[in-house]
């Protein structure tokens, strides 16, 4: 039987690596590598929430019940992290690493705990 943790897990993997991979080329000042990078991050990252708010929320809130409770929660991260991405963006087109790497590490905090709360509680 497939649980939730065989589809998180790693597309959890996924998605960091990739966010590591632009943040080193950001880091490196690889503008090209770093963009591009950022474009698969992004993407990923994007189609993971979508997966989860179209397929696993719902799934979760029919058979606990429960809207109002972590996956409300869970959808607003995903809006935290959505308005990262937007900022990040700015900064990739910008070529400002200070900003970029910044914000990559804020937006890892909020990745990683929010990454624990799905693992975990769904």
């Amino acid at each position: 039987m497939t649980t939730i943790s065989d589809f998180l897990v790693p597309d959890h993997k996924r998605c960091d690596d990739l966010f590591a991979a632009a943040e080193a080329a950001a880091a490196e000042g690889d503008w090209d590598g770093a963009t591009s990078g950022f474009a698969l991050f992004r993407a990923a990252l994007l189609h993971h929430f979508a997966m989860e708010e179209e397929v696993m929320f719902p799934a979760f809130e029919t058979r606990t019940g429960m809207r109002q409770g972590p996956t409300a929660m869970m959808r607003n991260e995903h809006r935290q992290m959505t308005g990262m991405l937007g900022q990040m963006d700015k900064a990739v087109t910008g070529k400002d690493a200070n900003a970029f790497l910044g914000d990559a590490d804020t937006l890892l905090i909020l990745m990683q705990q929010h990454n624990v709360k799905e693992e975990q509680m769904l």
